[in-house]
């Protein structure tokens, strides 16, 4: 799998972690499912915070809608409650539906009371729109292919490019799709983890600016930006729901510093979530104690975000292989351009 790094694109100051993914989070799991053939090119990926009972034992987390074009399920009670309480699968826009049954079946089997002895919960799946590659009025992906995607999930390196959601998506008018990277951060004498990871389908053909200042342009036709970009922060940190609706907001100068601004039909989205203090569904006291980090340390943070989800489009960007669309258009690979033009 070809990266960023692989072919000479540093991204920052700060120091990735050992896979460079959201992995090197402690206890984050992704999986993926990809369906590819006969006109289909999409897929699911999952992202597990951690890889116990979520309903049971929620992670603290944020969501902020960068620009909210967008059919994502649980959002509206994410950014109410400030917490994740399934795994967060990503998958093309008209598969919703069957990533939010698989992911109520999970729970409910784990946990037979829900919807009737305690209350409901709340599945989070986010989309974008691959219908440049795969033939999505065929709607192909099932609940059975996203809980394949939750049973593949595992920590270690991250299978990049055109892997589970990212197998049609496009970015900049180059082949894209899942891209994750990773920054270490020592606060308070602690060592501490922040990974990305993205579903980049996002940017306007010719308006890609690499880190060295270079326009990476394929010449292809120019569209409007209307694709969209989720993007997945996971951290050990301790942080409260506030900070990390902050933190999930510098994702959106992550990707405005590769050229993107927010398109008016582009539904870009972030999620932040932390492993840290995870919250009981029900607990025995009315009252609880978390640590948080004082707000004087977060530019830090704000630094590793802006770096992580940046390097991780532009993983996503170098490890997918062109492809020809849909009506026999070559969707060109970034590493190849990059590779001609050097």
């Amino acid at each position: 799998m070809v990266t960023a790094r692989h072919l000479g694109i540093d991204v920052g100051r700060l120091t990735p972690g050992p896979n460079n993914a959201i992995t090197d989070v402690p206890g984050v799991l992704i999986g993926h499912k990809t369906i590819v053939g006969d006109g289909l090119a999409t897929g699911v990926t999952a992202v597990l915070p951690h890889g116990g009972d979520l309903f049971r034992s929620k992670v603290r987390a944020a969501v902020e809608i960068i620009n909210g074009f967008g059919k994502s399920a649980g959002l509206m009670q994410l950014a109410e409650l400030g917490t994740v309480e399934t795994p967060i699968l990503l998958t093309n826009t008209f598969s919703v539906a069957p990533c939010v049954e698989a992911l109520i079946r999970r729970a409910i089997a784990a946990n037979p009371g829900i919807g009737r002895e305690t209350g409901t919960v709340n599945p989070v799946v986010c989309e974008c729109n691959d219908g440049g590659i795969n033939d999505i009025q065929a709607m192909a992906v099932t609940r059975q292919d996203a809980e394949a995607a939750l049973d593949a999930a595992s920590a270690g390196p991250v299978e990049q490019g055109s892997i589970g959601a990212g197998a049609g998506m496009t970015s900049f008018g180059f082949k894209a799709g899942i891209g994750s990277a990773s920054r270490l951060v020592e606060i308070g004498s602690r060592p501490f983890t922040l990974g990305a990871l993205v579903l980049s389908n996002f940017g306007r053909t010719g308006d890609l600016i690499l880190p060295n200042g270079r326009r990476a342009d394929p010449k292809g036709p120019s569209q409007p930006e209307s694709g969209s970009i989720i993007i997945i922060l996971g951290t050990d940190l301790p942080l409260d729901d506030r900070q990390l609706n902050r933190v999930a907001r510098r994702a959106g100068a992550g990707i405005a510093r590769l050229g993107s601004f927010w398109g008016h039909g582009s539904g870009d989205i972030a999620i932040a979530f932390t492993t840290a203090d995870p919250l009981p569904h029900a607990s025995s006291s009315p009252f609880s104690s978390i640590s948080r980090m004082d707000d004087r340390h977060i530019d830090l943070v704000f630094e590793a975000v802006v770096e992580a989800t940046s390097e991780a489009v532009l993983n996503a960007l170098c490890a997918a292989q062109s492809v020809i669309g849909r009506g026999g258009r070559e969707i060109p690979a970034l590493a190849d351009w990059l590779e001609r033009t050097l």
